[in-house]
C-alpha cells in the first residue's frame, strides 16, 4: 500500500508540474507561446466600440497599414511581423483580461492602450513582465513611469506646458477661460502644467465638470460667456456637447482650443461642427490636411483604405510606432544582436530598451521628421498648432 501511495504522489507532483510549465510566466518564451512565434507580434488594446471607438481604430488599422507595409517590403531579415488587436472599451478594468489574452497569441512587443487610463494598468502588467511597450496615445505622465513604456505622443504635462507657452507668447495681460474634467487623468493632467507653466500676467477663470455632469455644460458656458479664448484639454465628447450648447452664448469670434483629444472632433457622428460659428483649434502632433511630405503619404494610403471619418493623430502616431520599433530592432540586428522570431518578450524588451534610451531616431515619420525619446520614456517631436476650423 505504501510503494502504491507513493507512485500515486509522484504522478500528482509530475501532473502538477506539467500544468505550470504549460501556464508558465506571463511573459517570454518560458508561457510556451512566443517559442511557437513565425511572426514578430506586435500587440495592442484600445477602444474597438464604445464612446472612444474613432480613436482605438484609427490605432489598429493604421497600425495595421504600416505591418503591411514593412511585410511586403521582407519583414525583418525576412521575417514578417503581425498586429494582435484587443477591445477594452476604453476600459481599464477589461486591460488586464486583453493583456493575458495577447500574451497567448505570442505578443512580444506592445503598442500598450490607446488610452491614458488603460495603459495605467497595461504599465504595471507589462513591467512585471518585462514587456517593452510604444503608446501612440496614452498621454499621461504616469504612462511611462517604468522603463520598459515609451510614447510616441506628448505627454500630458508636455501638452499643457506647450499649450501654456503658446497663451503666454499671445494673450499676456489678457483674460481667458478654462474647462476640464476634473477626475480624468487626461484632462486634470494637461490643466496642472498648464497652470503650473502659465504667466502671470494671464487671468484665468477656472470651470469644471465630471462625469455626473458631462452632458449640461450651462453652469460652465454661463461662467465663460465673456471670454475670447477658451482652453478645453478634454476629449471631443464632452467638447463638442460644450459647444453646441453654447455655439449662440459664446461670442462668435471667440477661439477654442484643445489638446490631442480634441482629434476627430470633426467627425463624431450627429455633431455637424460647421454649425458652430467659433473657431476650432488643437495643439497636435500631426496635420491632418497636409499637402506634402510624408503626413500627406500617409493621408493618401488611410483615406484610400479607410476613409477619413477615422482619420486622426491617433493612427498617425500608431503608424510611426510600427515603424519606430520596426526600426529599433532593425537597428540592433545591423549592429550585431539577434532577434529570432521566437525571441522572447523581455528578451526583446531589453533590446529595445537599449535603442530608445541611448538616442535611437526615427527619420521621416508622419508625425515628425525626426522623432527620439528621452530615457524617461518621453518623446522629442515638434508640436504643430492645427486649426481644425476657422470662425465662421
Amino acid at each position: 500500500m505504501k510503494i502504491k501511495k507513493t507512485i500515486a504522489i509522484i504522478l500528482s507532483l509530475v501532473l502538477c508540474l506539467g500544468l505550470f510549465a504549460g501556464c508558465g510566466s506571463s511573459s517570454g518564451s518560458s508561457n510556451g507561446y512566443t517559442a511557437k512565434n513565425t511572426e514578430y507580434v506586435i500587440g495592442v488594446s484600445g477602444p474597438l466600440t464604445g464612446g472612444a471607438a474613432m480613436y482605438g481604430q484609427a490605432v489598429v488599422q493604421s497600425a495595421q497599414i504600416a505591418v503591411d507595409e514593412i511585410n511586403a517590403a521582407g519583414g525583418l531579415n525576412g521575417v514578417k511581423f503581425k498586429l494582435v488587436a484587443t477591445d477594452d472599451m476604453h476600459d481599464a478594468t477589461k486591460v488586464s483580461t486583453n493583456y493575458s489574452s495577447m500574451l497567448e497569441s505570442g505578443m512580444q512587443v506592445s503598442l500598450g492602450t490607446v488610452t491614458s487610463a488603460p495603459c495605467l494598468e497595461f504599465k504595471n502588467l507589462s513591467a512585471d513582465d518585462n514587456v517593452f511597450f510604444l503608446t501612440p496615445s496614452a498621454s499621461s505622465d504616469d504612462v511611462p513611469a517604468n522603463d520598459n513604456g515609451y510614447q510616441m505622443c506628448f505627454a500630458d504635462g508636455n501638452q499643457g506646458k506647450v499649450a501654456a507657452e503658446f497663451v503666454n507668447e499671445n494673450f499676456a495681460g489678457q483674460t481667458i477661460g478654462v474647462c476640464y474634467k476634473s477626475d480624468e487623468a487626461y484632462s486634470k493632467g494637461i490643466f496642472d502644467q498648464f497652470k503650473k507653466n502659465l504667466s502671470d500676467t494671464v487671468t484665468v477663470i477656472e470651470t469644471t465638470f465630471t462625469d455626473a455632469n458631462a452632458t449640461d455644460f450651462s453652469s460652465q458656458i454661463d461662467t465663460l460667456k465673456d471670454c475670447k479664448f477658451i482652453f478645453m484639454p478634454t476629449y471631443y465628447t464632452p467638447a463638442s456637447l460644450f459647444m453646441t450648447q453654447a455655439k449662440n452664448i459664446i461670442a462668435p469670434d471667440a477661439v477654442y482650443f484643445g489638446c490631442d483629444g480634441f482629434d476627430g472632433i470633426d467627425s463624431i457622428e450627429g455633431f455637424d461642427i460647421t454649425t458652430i460659428p467659433q473657431a476650432v483649434t488643437m495643439l497636435s502632433q500631426f496635420n491632418s490636411k497636409a499637402e506634402s511630405g510624408a503626413a500627406k503619404e500617409f493621408i493618401d494610403k488611410y483615406s484610400a483604405k479607410y476613409g477619413t471619418a477615422t482619420l486622426n493623430q491617433f493612427g498617425a502616431s500608431a503608424y510611426d510606432c510600427v515603424y519606430a520599433i520596426y526600426g529599433a530592432m532593425k537597428k540592433a540586428v545591423d549592429e550585431g544582436k539577434e532577434i529570432p522570431v521566437t525571441i522572447s518578450a523581455s528578451d526583446l524588451c531589453d533590446i529595445l530598451k537599449d535603442q530608445f534610451s541611448n538616442g535611437y531616431t526615427l527619420t521621416g515619420g508622419v508625425t515628425g521628421d525626426a522623432i527620439s525619446w528621452d530615457a524617461n520614456g518621453y518623446v522629442n517631436k515638434i508640436a504643430v498648432q492645427y486649426v481644425i476650423k476657422d470662425a465662421n
